[in-house]
């Protein structure tokens, strides 16, 4: 249940993201999900994409090192408190939210939230007891089964 991510140092720049999915779009690969983060001079880009391998190659031809990571993806009601009751038995187990971005799937009424924890697999675990649906890369239709080295 864990999905790939790609994620980027970029320069605080204009046009810099516009460069950045650009090349992506060119290549026919989709953004699933996309958070970019402020941190100075440089943005931290996360990015969730369909060909994972394919997007990693084509950012280290344009010199920017990409690396990959593991994240979850939860699946939550879209509605009050629920980002907390999916928080709480996390920390009950004493699992760290490292880093969080969400968006809505409208068409399902759902919110979906992608984490970092400081142990993915403890995670899960502790997500799927509490009945907190799990994504995968089929549903995110993110081809990931390629090396990324």
């Amino acid at each position: 249940m864990k999905l790939k991510q790609i994620v980027v140092s970029i320069e605080n720049a204009p046009g810099r993201l516009l460069e950045v999915t650009s090349a992506l779009g060119q290549a026919g690969i989709n953004l699933r999900a996309l958070n970019l983060v402020d941190t100075g001079a440089f943005g931290q880009l996360r990015l969730l994409v369909s060909d994972v391998a394919k997007a990693r190659r084509i950012l280290m031809e344009m010199a920017i090192p990409a690396y990959v990571n593991e994240v979850v993806a939860a699946e939550i009601e879209d509605k009050p408190g629920s980002l907390a009751n999916t928080l709480k038995p996390l920390r009950e187990a004493n699992i760290q939210v490292i880093y969080t971005y969400a968006f809505i799937r409208i068409s399902q009424g759902k919110a979906v939230m992608i984490f970092r924890f400081s142990d993915n697999d403890k995670a899960i675990d502790v997500l799927r007891a509490n009945g907190v649906n799990l994504l995968d890369a089929k549903t995110f239709g993110i081809l990931e089964n390629e090396n990324y080295s």
